[in-house]
């Protein structure tokens, strides 16, 4: 069977090892042949300036194609069309799946493609934009235009897949039948990766690890930090807002506790950081996940998280993990009890670990490719 996928993660292309890479390594074994049509790649030239390559197909892992527009992103739905007709002709796919967010161009362009050569598809929606919280008013604006636009991107859709029930009750009550609807996680854990970590001595207290974007929570961490005596913190991952949120560590005089570590090339790397800390912080306003709370309690963690995502199905406050409202107030005094109580770390870490049977990858991603080949029957 094969599958074309439209999506907006380019990172393979950008030779980063990242969530999709390990879900693509997995997800291969289920199809014959993957068809991956995504937006233009950015590059950076020599010179430094800012480039952009597009329209050739990256092979990756003997069976996984890439297909990235070589137009600017406001033609990205005539991309769809143009090159999911050519792929759909040469190779018969058998079915598609559609990840879907603002600005909402996957959709577009699949339904008019699905429209076209009548292939049966699948929109997958893993997060909506600024809820619970926006933290702007670019997030803001896409909560309203998700209202607006995912039920009715899910008309066109034969299967509308979710990762977590909140998603799903709130796609039901703006009206996308709840028959329609199939909540499908993808928090994929490989059991061999996080068993394998070993814990190195402990440099930091507390551990944070995503992209360093608004809805984050970093700010509001950093500034928690500052008001526990000589705690630690390291950064984990890179983004637009890195410069800012240094520069935030620095006026608040915790250029000495703070260390931004940046992008990492592995999961492994990615764990080792981490499992470096005492305690392991997610304070995202909005989430449709998160993997990192998965990850690190897998990896024997005790985790501090807001209720964002899935967090409220997994995370038993006081028991494998502390749920915060995400204010600096809130999260220093939890940071400091966890820290002040090291044999509620331990027992938090251990109890955290059994997520692992949950989210087992290989169980999940089968459970994703079952539900994909399902469209087609």
């Amino acid at each position: 069977m094969k599958l074309l996928m439209i999506s907006g993660d380019r990172s393979i292309l950008q030779r980063k090892q990242g969530a999709f890479w390990y879900t693509l390594q997995e997800l291969r074994k289920h199809f014959d042949r993957i068809d991956i049509i995504c937006p233009r790649v950015p590059k950076v030239s020599k010179n430094g300036k800012s480039e952009t390559k597009g329209g050739e197909s990256a092979l990756v892992g003997g069976s996984v194609f890439f297909h990235p527009c070589p137009w600017n992103i406001c033609f990205q739905s005539r991309w769809i069309m143009r090159k999911g007709r050519e792929l759909v002709s040469t190779f018969g796919h058998d079915i598609a799946t559609v990840h879907e967010y603002p600005p909402f161009y996957n959709g577009m362009g699949a339904s008019r493609l699905a429209a076209k050569i009548r292939i049966p598809y699948a929109l997958e929606i893993h997060h909506i934009v600024g809820m619970p919280k926006a933290s702007s008013l670019t997030e803001l604006i896409g909560r309203i235009m998700s209202r607006l636009y995912l039920p009715r991107d899910a008309k066109f859709a034969n299967k509308v897949r979710v990762v977590n029930n909140k998603v799903r009750d709130r796609l039901i009550k703006w009206g996308v039948p709840d028959q329609k609807i199939q909540v499908v996680p993808s928090f994929y854990l490989d059991k061999t990766i996080l068993q394998s970590i070993k814990h190195p001595p402990i440099i930091y207290d507390v551990a944070f690890c995503g992209r360093l974007v608004p809805n984050k929570g970093l700010p509001e961490l950093i500034r928690a930090v500052a008001m526990l005596n000589g705690a630690r913190l390291v950064v984990v991952g890179d983004g637009p807002m890195r410069t800012k949120y240094e520069d935030l560590a620095q006026s608040l005089d915790l250029q000495d506790r703070v260390t931004f570590l940046g992008w990492l090339p592995t999961l492994e790397a990615v764990l080792g950081a981490v499992a470096s800390s005492n305690i392991f912080v997610m304070c995202s306003k909005s989430e449709g996940g998160p993997r990192s709370v998965l990850e690190a309690m897998g990896i024997g963690m005790p985790v501090i998280a807001t209720p964002v995502g899935v967090v409220p199905e997994i995370i038993k406050d006081g028991v494998n993990g502390l749920i915060t409202d995400g204010s600096e107030k809130d999260l220093a005094e939890k940071i400091r009890y966890l820290l002040s109580d090291s044999a509620l770390q331990k027992s938090m870490a251990k109890e955290a670990t059994k997520i692992l049977d949950d989210f087992d990858r290989e169980r999940l991603i089968k459970a994703y490719a079952d539900f994909l080949k399902s469209l087609a029957i």
